[in-house]
């Protein structure tokens, strides 16, 4: 690839700020209404362009010493089946062989929802490595495949505008914010700012890959140490492959999860994954120890279950920051789950803050809500897309104190605040 000296220039992107809400039970937020919603950006024409507008420009660290390092080559970022097979068992020993065609590529998936799109971004390498020996079985395993998630508003622009993003990196999650962003501290604290660089006249987020274990984070809490290599998002599908350890602009190619035969449909094949829930196979060293985008989990998160950074992404994103805004979690478009989300959210604290559950229409007892995760006497507010009616109840099966709702409030009061334990949602 042809060398830059290139030094990002890093500027802070700027959102408008969000306004608060007081506790009164008479006060709503103002929802766009469904038909509405469902009509916006469709300016945009393909999954693709929406990707590449927000495509990371990718910082990968480098080591070359070790045992298993192939003089740097097994940090740098390709197909899944760069070996020309979806096969997960022959990708660590297949490397010394291809490792002067290691083409760059990075999976995407888009889920929509009313108000909001969330990009997956997945970088993959065939080997996670060490070069400490006494690591060797505990640490090393075949096939890494790590990346980011992000939310993008939909709103009067083409692309919308970039809140939040969380990334992988091994078994944690980590959330960051561009500047300015509505989003703040949830039930996770944001761990740092995504910083943006411009990029054929579009700012884009930047991230950063460690190297031999490929965690991923922010740049610049990851960055390049020494030898790395500069990848940014092609416009024209190319997959370029670095000239050497150093390389500080290379191409990578774009590729949708969805796409025919491609990484979705894989799930099936047992030479890929264990089984459809999306843990690769491997059989050197450690046995698998890599994952799918719909099986990515941070195993302390509480009400946010492994995979649904792809699978539930609003719900993620709802549990994980406050100050979200107009915010639904009705999907319109979600090839991992169609039966994901719902037309109304109740929140464990007033102001739309603590845990977030979203659920169909239907009636709820006890026992269904809390198979939701939902704790009985544990609600104080409640988003509803426009259309539906909300009745809460201060008993079970329907009974009690009853407060019947239809738009997004901030505090059920005094007289249901906490003390919620059936539900009626139902089509107004």
């Amino acid at each position: 690839m042809k060398k830059i000296n290139y030094l990002p220039v890093i500027i802070c992107w700027m959102f408008s700020l969000y306004s608060c809400h007081t506790d009164s039970l008479e006060e709503t937020e103002e929802l766009v209404p469904l038909s509405s919603q469902k009509t916006k950006n469709l300016s945009r024409t393909t999954d693709f362009e929406l990707a590449l507008r927000w495509a990371p420009i990718h910082y990968m660290d480098v080591d070359a010493t070790g045992t298993y390092a192939e003089g740097g080559k097994s940090d740098y970022v390709t197909a899944i089946n760069y070996d020309g097979d979806w096969n997960a068992e022959n990708n660590w020993n297949n490397l010394a062989a291809y490792s002067n065609s290691l083409s760059a590529h990075c999976y995407y998936s888009i889920v929509e929802t009313n108000t909001h799109w969330f990009i997956i971004y997945a970088f993959f390498h065939p080997r996670d490595w060490t070069d400490n020996f006494l690591l060797y079985n505990l640490d090393q395993h075949e096939n890494d495949l790590e990346g980011i998630m992000m939310a993008i508003e939909k709103d009067a622009s083409t692309y919308g505008t970039l809140r939040g993003a969380v990334t992988v990196s091994h078994s944690d999650f980590y959330s960051y914010t561009p500047a300015g962003s509505t989003f703040s501290n949830g039930l996770e604290d944001i761990d740092g700012t995504l910083e943006m660089q411009n990029y054929n006249g579009a700012m884009h987020p930047v991230t950063a890959q460690e190297a031999k274990g490929h965690g991923l984070k922010a740049w610049p809490q990851n960055n390049i140490n020494g030898d790395g290599v500069i990848y940014y998002p092609s416009a024209n599908s190319n997959a370029q492959i670095p000239s050497d350890n150093y390389d500080n602009y290379v191409e990578y190619k774009l590729v949708n999860i969805f796409e025919t035969g491609g990484l979705w449909d894989q799930r099936f094949n047992t030479n890929l994954f264990f089984d459809t829930n999306g843990g690769f196979k491997g059989n050197d060293f450690k046995t698998g120890g890599a994952n799918a985008p719909w099986a990515w989990n941070d195993g302390d998160d509480g009400i946010v279950q492994g995979g649904e950074m792809a699978t539930n992404p609003a719900k993620l994103i709802d549990n994980y920051f406050d100050g979200l805004g107009n915010f639904s979690h009705f999907y319109l478009d979600n090839k991992y789950n169609s039966q994901a989300g719902g037309v109304v959210t109740f929140y464990q604290h007033c102001d739309f803050k603590g845990y977030a559950v979203a659920l169909p229409a239907g009636n709820y007892t006890i026992g269904q809500l809390e198979a939701y995760g939902i704790k009985n006497d544990d609600l104080s507010s409640v988003r509803i897309e426009d259309g539906y009616r909300v009745t809460i109840y201060e008993h079970n099966n329907f009974e009690g104190n009853s407060l019947i709702l239809t738009s997004n409030t901030t505090c059920f009061g005094n007289n249901l605040n906490d003390k919620t334990s059936s539900v009626k949602i139902a089509v107004e």
